[in-house]
């Protein structure tokens, strides 16, 4: 599914250096470009939260800030992408260290949680198109033996995402119901995606 070779308004371009994101797109056959964005994530989402905006809207604004920087200098469409783990309205940030993992862990066990995955296009440093899925996944009530193997299991992997699984591999063992959509939970809400790209004509109809 390339763009249109002569046409630049048809450039695809993630502002982001996410593997799984850039995985999902190059499953489907996309053609694109990844370019880091380098926003401050973490000075930004502080300022959201100081503001009282919900996780949603922190989400939504992050994936538009990251679009809007690479679209300023960049022609073609850059899409920016964030997704925030929502817990009873607090949000939730990657962890760096085992002991906070398993605390994470910990509070979200036997509760159901939100991912708020928003997903923003630019244009010419403008932004022309936005989604938000909020697929919902409850955790089973797991046992603290279990959670210690499922860290012991996973080492790293548990600071590469927030919340502290995959559902692709072995995260998978601590849902017991899961609601929405798959590609949202991996951080790309891909099916609008496409139909938003087709209806502009930069992918086949």
């Amino acid at each position: 599914m390339a763009p249109h070779p002569d046409d630049r308004s048809h450039r695809l371009i993630l502002a982001s250096k996410s593997k799984s994101r850039a995985a999902v797109l190059n499953a489907v056959g996309l053609q694109f470009e990844q370019i880091g964005s380098g926003v401050d994530e973490d000075a930004l989402k502080d300022a959201l939260r100081a503001e009282g905006a919900s996780v949603a809207k922190q989400a939504d604004l992050l994936a538009e800030t990251k679009a809007l920087k690479v679209s300023i200098s960049h022609a073609g469409v850059v899409l920016g992408c964030d997704q925030m783990l929502d817990l009873d309205g607090v949000g939730f940030d990657k962890v760096s260290t085992r002991e906070d993992a398993r605390d994470v862990l910990k509070r979200l066990r036997g509760k159901t949680h939100i991912l708020q995955s928003a997903i923003v296009a630019c244009v010419e440093g403008a932004p022309v198109w936005r989604h938000l899925s909020q697929p919902r996944l409850r955790m089973r009530n797991f046992s603290d033996v279990f959670l210690e193997a499922y860290l012991d299991d996973i080492g790293d992997a548990a600071f590469e995402g927030v919340g502290c699984y995959h559902v692709e591999a072995r995260g998978a063992l601590l849902f017991d119901r899961i609601e929405g959509d798959y590609f949202s939970i991996l951080g790309m809400p891909l099916l609008p995606l496409l139909q938003w790209l087709r209806d502009r004509g930069t992918i086949p109809a």
